[in-house]
C-alpha cells in the first residue's frame, strides 16, 4: 500500500497510550494542506482512531469502524475483527486504500483492508508514508529513555518530519489514559 501525505503513529508506555499525526495532506506532488487532524476519539472517548489513506475513503472507514464499535458494546478487538472482515468482503469497502491504527487502554490494533488486525509486538505502530521512520524512532526512544508515551510519539514524528517527504512537523497528540 503506496500512501502519500499521511504519517500516524502510536506508543503505549506505563498505562499511556499516545496517537500522533502530521497535518499534511499531498495532493500528487504538491502540499495541498498542512494542518489537517489524522486522529479521532470514537466510542464515548474510550478509542482513538488514526488511519492514513485518501479523506474521503478514511471518513467512510472510520465511520463504518464506529458503527463496528457501537454494535460490539466498546469491544475494541471484536469490532476490529468484525470491521476487517466486512472490509475485505464488500464490493465497495475493498476498493478503499487505508491503514488504521485503533487503540483502548487495554489494546493497540493495526486493521487493514486485506482483513489483517494486528497487534504490535513492542506496543509501537506507525502507518502511512513516514510510519517507518516514526516507528522505528519511537522503538528506540522506548528503548533507551525515559520519556513519557506522549514525549516518544512527538519526538518520533518530529524525527519522521525531518526524513520523510510526505510529513510535515504540523502534529496532533492526543493520549489515552
Amino acid at each position: 500500500m503506496n500512501m502519500h501525505g499521511t504519517t500516524v503513529l502510536a506508543v503505549r508506555r506505563e498505562g499511556q497510550t499516545a496517537f500522533a499525526a502530521d497535518g499534511q495532506i499531498t495532493l500528487g506532488d504538491v502540499v495541498f494542506k498542512h494542518t489537517a487532524r489524522k486522529v479521532r476519539w470514537l466510542y464515548q472517548n474510550r478509542v482513538l482512531a488514526g488511519i492514513a489513506g485518501a479523506a474521503a475513503d478514511a471518513q467512510a472507514l472510520m465511520d463504518r469502524f464506529e458503527a463496528k464499535l457501537e454494535a460490539s458494546g466498546g469491544n475494541l478487538r471484536r469490532a476490529a475483527i468484525e470491521f476487517a472482515k466486512d472490509w475485505r468482503t464488500d464490493k465497495i469497502l475493498r476498493q478503499l486504500n487505508a491503514l488504521m491504527i485503533v487503540a483502548d487502554r487495554d489494546t493497540l490494533l493495526v486493521v487493514a483492508g486485506d482483513g489483517n488486525v494486528l497487534e504490535p509486538d513492542e506496543g509501537v505502530i506507525g502507518i502511512g508514508s513516514g510510519g517507518p521512520y516514526a516507528q522505528a524512532a519511537a522503538q528506540a526512544l522506548l528503548r533507551y529513555t525515559n520519556l513519557s508515551a506522549r514525549e516518544i510519539a512527538e519526538a518520533a514524528l518530529r524525527i519522521a518530519a525531518n526524513l520523510c517527504i510526505y510529513t510535515n512537523d504540523q502534529i496532533t497528540v492526543e493520549v489515552l489514559e
